[in-house]
């Protein structure tokens, strides 16, 4: 998932932008509200972590601000304040949940799955299968005619998206969107590259490839006896 971290106390900010990487998840961090309404608006994120107390927009009012344009997008509001009043006021503001802290770090990913879940019913399915390639969301795990297939974390991300947009044509704003952070300079062909690899991976040694490029457009991964009509060939890139 690609996730917004709107939280001002710098070491709570650490702990969930770490944590939150190490579990494969491309995290995007701001420490002010009016920043954080900025960077939700661009519709990047599949969930939005907020701390109810921060510089400029509250937590409150942000949510407010967001839901007039966007109304999809989860929200799992952050804060030390416990009442019952204070989770309702959030929850009613447009907030998707409301988590107290200090919190494990476990239910927090639990709820962000959750609410990814209910906002795309394509994450419903976990375990996504193209032909003989499989790849298992849940325990990141992929396979193609039962090989086990070693990725790394944006590999997997990159698949995970064109397996989800099987014989859809996926941009490379797309896949640059989902697989690095916000701040993150894009130089060169940075997402070629990373895809050139991915398809050593997945493709090589094996009779039909999958990955193809779209000239113009980006890439599409391609099941079954879907048309190739306007791609190049599987080999280049």
């Amino acid at each position: 998932m690609r996730l917004l971290v709107a939280e001002d106390d710098a070491r709570t900010a650490d702990y969930l932008v770490r944590g939150l990487a190490e579990s494969g998840h491309v995290v995007d961090r701001t420490s002010d509200g009016d920043t954080a309404l900025a960077m939700a608006l661009e519709g990047l994120y599949d969930v939005i972590v907020l701390d109810r107390l921060m510089p400029g927009l509250d937590g409150v009012t942000l949510v407010r601000r967001l839901r007039a344009s966007d109304p999809r997008t989860p929200v799992l509001m952050l804060s030390a304040i416990s009442g019952t009043a204070d989770r309702i006021e959030g929850i009613r503001a447009g907030c998707d949940d409301y988590l107290v802290k200090p919190f494990a770090f476990v239910e927090l990913l639990a709820r962000l799955d959750a609410l990814a879940r209910r906002a795309d019913r394509s994450r419903h399915l976990t375990v996504l299968q193209i032909d003989d390639l499989e790849l298992d969301v849940t325990a990141r795990t992929v396979t193609r005619a039962g090989r086990a297939i070693a990725l790394q974390r944006r590999e997997f991300i990159l698949l995970e998206l064109l397996m989800r947009h099987m014989n859809q044509v996926v941009t490379r704003t797309m896949l640059l969107e989902a697989a690095w952070d916000y701040d993150f300079e894009a130089r060169g062909n940075v997402v070629d590259m990373h895809i050139h690899r991915l398809r050593q991976k997945i493709d090589e040694g094996f009779a039909r490839p999958l990955i193809r490029t779209v000239p113009g457009a980006g890439y599409r991964i391609q099941a079954g006896d879907e048309p190739s009509s306007g791609e190049d060939s599987p080999a280049s890139d």
